[in-house]
């Protein structure tokens, strides 16, 4: 899963603006799954707390990365 949202995020710097958005929405789904199964993982005592949290804090951060990339991407293509 992680690698596939990294996969998506790289596909997406080649594209154009429209197929971008696109693509960035599919890396942002893929690090809401990956996000949801590091919580089971921790719910069921198959990780530590402290790792969760590590792990945790830095998935939010590429999740803000690549949301301000979408976001501007967003802001700069006209309403249709």
């Amino acid at each position: 899963m992680f690698l596939e949202m990294i996969e998506l995020s790289f596909i997406s710097s080649y594209l154009p603006v429209d197929q971008k958005i696109i693509m960035l929405s599919k890396a942002i789904t893929r690090l809401d799954v990956l996000k949801l199964f590091l919580q089971i993982a921790w719910e069921n005592k198959l990780i530590p707390a402290e790792k969760y949290l590590e792990l945790s804090s830095k998935l939010q951060e590429i999740g803000r990365m690549l949301g301000g990339w979408k976001k501007g991407l967003l802001s700069k293509t006209p309403a249709r």
